[in-house]
Formats: C-alpha cells, sequence, structure tokens
C-alpha cells in the first residue's frame, strides 16, 4: 500500500477508537471512568482477536489483554450477530481484575465480521466482601466481587434485560453502574458508526490491507530494533512485600534471552502462586510485556504485530498464571513489578538508555459509608509517584504508573463527591533516589473523614522494597501507609496493605508514595542541580 493512504487510514483508525475515549470518559458517571480516564477502547481482529489499533489515550494494559477477552467471545459465540454485544468480567479469560468491565461488538460487513470493537473500564463497585473491590485479604475471586463470564447483553440489537439485572444487582452503586453502562455502549455505537463511514469511503478490501500492512510493519520495526541488541541472557528479579494474607516476599524473575531477531521472556523462576490477590493471570503477564516492550522501542507501531517475535515463558500454576478461584484483585502491583524487572534488565543489555524504577504502586484506596440519609458512598482513588531518572534527566515528580496514562482524579472532584477533605496533596521531600539524575519525587496525601463512620482499604506495594535505581542511582524511598486515629498514628503490620480499618469523623489516612530510583553515580549530579533541588525543597 502506498505510505500516503497507509498514513490516512492508520489516523483515521486511531481517531475512531480516541473518539470512543472520549465519549466514555465524558459520559461515565464514576470518576475513575470519567475523570481518571481508567478505560480503553480498540478495534481486534475478526477471526484471532489480536490487537489491531488502540487509542492513544487509553489504558495500555487494557489494549493487551482486550486481545485475549475478545478471543474467549470468539470462541464461545460463534454465532455472534449484528446488533450483538458482550458483557463479562472474568479475569482468567483475558481479564485484569473484576472491576474492569469489558464489552465487545462485532463490527459486520457484506455480512461478516470485519473487526471487533472493544471498550473496558474500570467500574465503582462488582460486589464483594470490599466495598470497591481491592481486597487486601482475599483468598478467592469470591471475596473480590462478581464473576460475569461472556455473556450477550444484545442479541441482535435488542436488550437481555435479565442480564443487566443481575450486572446491576451486584453493585453496590448500581446507578452509577448503569450510567457507565451506557457509556460504554454509547461509545460501542459509535465506533461502529465511524468504521461503517471508513468503509464506505476506501472499501473494506482497502482497509483491511491497511491494517495488515500495519501489523507487518510493527512487526519489522520490532525485529529490527532487537538486532540491535546484543545476543545474550540476562537475568533479573524483583519482590512484592508480601500477599496481603502472610508478610513474606514473592519474587517475580525473568532470564531475558537474545538471539538474532527475537527475545525469549522466561518467568519460570518467579514464585508460585499465593494465597492473597496479588496473582495474575497468564492473558495479564502477557500483555504487561507488551506494555515493557512499547515503552522500550517507543517508534514500533502499536498493535499485535509488536509480539510476533517474543516468546513468553509463563509456568503453569505460578504467581503470573493463577487459575481460578485463586485471587487476583492487586493485578496492578504485580504488572508493575514485572516491567521493573524488565526495564532494570535492559538497564544492564542496553545502559545507555537505562532508566531508574518507577514508584511501582497505585496505592488504590478505598473508603466507604453511609450517608446521614441511608444513601451509600464508596470512595476509590489510586495515586502517583516519581519515575526514575533517565537519560534524558531527572525522573518525572509524581507521575502516573508506567501501566497507564490514568489521570489522578482532582481534589475539587473528590471533595465534591464524598465526605472527606484532602488535608495534604504535596510532593515528598527525599523520596526521589540521588542519582547523575535524580528520580522524581512521590506524593504525600491526607484524607480526613467528615462523615461520622467509614471504613478503609489500602491495597499497595513497595513498602518492604523500594524502586530501585541503576548505573549506580540510588533507589527512592518506599511506600509509606498509616492511620491516625485518637492514640495517635498506626502503621498496617503489613506495611503496604490496610484491611478494614474503621475510621470516625476526624480521622485521617494518609499515604507517602514512593519516589523513583536514580540513574548514575550521585557524586556526578551537576551541583547547579544539586543546590536546586535544596532551594526548592525537593531535599532537605
Amino acid at each position: 500500500m502506498d505510505p500516503v493512504t497507509l498514513a490516512v487510514l492508520k489516523g483515521r483508525l486511531e481517531g475512531i477508537a480516541d473518539e470512543m475515549d472520549a465519549t466514555l470518559f465524558r459520559s461515565a458517571f464514576n470518576p475513575t471512568i470519567a475523570e481518571a480516564h481508567d478505560a480503553c477502547h480498540g478495534l481486534y481482529d475478526a477471526a484471532t482477536g489480536a490487537t489491531l489499533i488502540q487509542g492513544k489515550f487509553g489504558l495500555p494494559i487494557f489494549v493487551g489483554v482486550m486481545a485475549f477477552a475478545t478471543k474467549a467471545v470468539i470462541d464461545k459465540f460463534p454465532d455472534a450477530a449484528d446488533g450483538d454485544v458482550f458483557i463479562f468480567n472474568d479475569p482468567y479469560l483475558g481479564g485484569t481484575h473484576l472491576s474492569d468491565l469489558r464489552l465487545i461488538r462485532p463490527c459486520f460487513r457484506d455480512g461478516r465480521i470485519f473487526c471487533w470493537l472493544g471498550s473496558v473500564g474500570h467500574w465503582h463497585d462488582v460486589g464483594g466482601a470490599v466495598p470497591g473491590n481491592y481486597n487486601p485479604a482475599a483468598t478467592e475471586y469470591f471475596q473480590e466481587g462478581v464473576l460475569i463470564p461472556p455473556v450477550r447483553l444484545y442479541r441482535a440489537g435488542a436488550l437481555n434485560q435479565d442480564i443487566l439485572d443481575i450486572v446491576l444487582a451486584a453493585s453496590r452503586l448500581p446507578d452509577v453502574a448503569y450510567g457507565d453502562l451506557q457509556a460504554h455502549l454509547s461509545a460501542l455505537d459509535l465506533g461502529v458508526a465511524r468504521l461503517a463511514v471508513l468503509l464506505d469511503e476506501y472499501t473494506p478490501d482497502t482497509v483491511a490491507e491497511a491494517l495488515r500492512e500495519l501489523q507487518a510493519r510493527a512487526a519489522t520495526q520490532i525485529r529490527a530494533e532487537i538486532a540491535t541488541l546484543p545476543d545474550g541472557t540476562w537475568s533479573q528479579e524483583d519482590f512484592l512485600d508480601n500477599d496481603g494474607r502472610t508478610d513474606e516476599p514473592l519474587r517475580i524473575a525473568c532470564d531475558i534471552t537474545k538471539q538474532g531477531e527475537r527475545l525469549t521472556l522466561d518467568f519460570s523462576r518467579s514464585s508460585p502462586a499465593c494465597a492473597g490477590p496479588v496473582n495474575i493471570s497468564r492473558a495479564t503477564t502477557v500483555a504487561s510485556v507488551y506494555v515493557a516492550l512499547k515503552h522500550l522501542f517507543p517508534e514500533v507501531a502499536a498493535n499485535s504485530g509488536v509480539m510476533d517475535p517474543i516468546e513468553v515463558i509463563v509456568p503453569a500454576g505460578s504467581l503470573l498464571d493463577a487459575e481460578r478461584p485463586k485471587p487476583v484483585g492487586g493485578y496492578t502491583e504485580t504488572i508493575l513489578r514485572i516491567i521493573d524487572v524488565l526495564f532494570s534488565a535492559f538497564a544492564r543489555i542496553r545502559p545507555d538508555r537505562a532508566c531508574g524504577n518507577a514508584y511501582g504502586t497505585i496505592n488504590a484506596l478505598s473508603i466507604a459509608g453511609t450517608r446521614a440519609d441511608g444513601r451509600r458512598w464508596v470512595l476509590f482513588q489510586f495515586f502517583g509517584g516519581g519515575h526514575g531518572g533517565t537519560p534524558e534527566g531527572d525522573g518525572l515528580s509524581h507521575g502516573n504508573p508506567p501501566i497507564a496514562t490514568a489521570i489522578i482524579p482532582p481534589v475539587e472532584v473528590m471533595e465534591a463527591a464524598y465526605p472527606v477533605r484532602y488535608t495534604q496533596w504535596a510532593l515528598r521531600p527525599d523520596s526521589g533516589g540521588a542519582g547523575e539524575q535524580r528520580g522524581g519525587l512521590g506524593a504525600v496525601y491526607e484524607i480526613e473523614l467528615l462523615e461520622e463512620h467509614a471504613e478503609a482499604f489500602v491495597f499497595a506495594e513497595r513498602a518492604r522494597f523500594a524502586p530501585k535505581g541503576v548505573l549506580g542511582g540510588g533507589d527512592g524511598a518506599p511506600n509509606h501507609i498509616a492511620y491516625r486515629r485518637d492514640d495517635g498514628w498506626e502503621t498496617p503490620p503489613l506495611g503496604s496493605k490496610v484491611v478494614g480499618v474503621q475510621l470516625e469523623r476526624g480521622d485521617r489516612i494518609r499515604l507517602e508514595s514512593p519516589g523513583g530510583g536514580g540513574r548514575g553515580d550521585p557524586a556526578r549530579r551537576d551541583p547547579e542541580a544539586a543546590a536546586r533541588d535544596h532551594r526548592l525543597g525537593y531535599v532537605s
């Protein structure tokens, strides 16, 4: 295909996914989607479910797992018809955790499926033992929420009311869930309409040829990038604090072998599946690798072609290939550690492009209670931290995690929606790892309860094992979580996990997120940069 037509079609197709993102963000009811943009959209292959196109504003990790999710629908519903919409949140069939609802719709052309459209977002509550669904003490997925297998929500354009009733009954906040569902459906409607216009204008054969060419080019690009690396094997490991049940570290290890134009990533030395909710499915592990590779090779096009020369080895029954009913609610913490491990290994393969580890946890906070008029409320929020020092300069302070483009919801929105007051929201001094390029700073968040009573949960990591520096750079400060009651400040026994802390009016919870790891020898830091750090209070 001539490059001009290919570039135009690539832009048009990406624009469809971007517009679907915007539709969901502007229509959803819960702040996690509407404000934080914890969602994504994409186009997927009609036969295999492979990723064809992803939007620029959605979560990259969602795009990776949606290929597995779409394949699960293809396998279960070979009789899919025009106007069908499928919904599910099964994390073992191409999901992440139960909070992430997936809606998948076929786009028909000339009586057959041209491609699939996917819409996924983090819903506010889907049942389970903990409001907001981040249950650090879960030992089965039943304690994390209600699992919905792939089912038809719409059949040939007609709503299946029974399915809708079940989905809404699973949530503590059914009105919010209904609003989010309508936003997903609107995004899918728009995607089908925009794709129809494009197919009318360019013909299905031309658009299909462009999609094949984009995948082929991504595979060619990634092979060319891999070919520039030296042959050999490199091993790297890091640890999770604990599984939320037993205070013992869990290993995530990867042996990377590069030969010619191929990479093999072997996670066989990682810990076996654990009792607590930091297990992940194999689909999530592969999606994490996809995200890491896109960070390491940013010029490569974003589609399934990226994975063509990559072999991922994950032993069955391990922490990274958990089977039901193992809990998987804290998947975010585990995939962040996978990315840290891959970044640290890559720092040894290509020191000139090495970056310190980012803060490595989302500090998922849930506070839930009942208002004076009897209405339930559930605050769910994640938080930022420091990124590692880079070849270009110091790490980003108070950034979002490498798995996401999600935005940290504004204080004003959260205080307007929930009975809380943010008494502190600031950069955390001395949290960035020392280095020629300093690690970015984490942040301090302190939240006061304004209602009579509430219950708080935190699902986090990096309290025991700080983000690592590279090339002689120092580690970032570890995570620190505390809650204040009448008898003073207390810290959780497991460091990064808080389960069911009872808060009364005026009590506070405080999160101090990690900073990023430094890069290079701190003695080589520019004296003017060091003086500026002191002047601005970044370093005490």
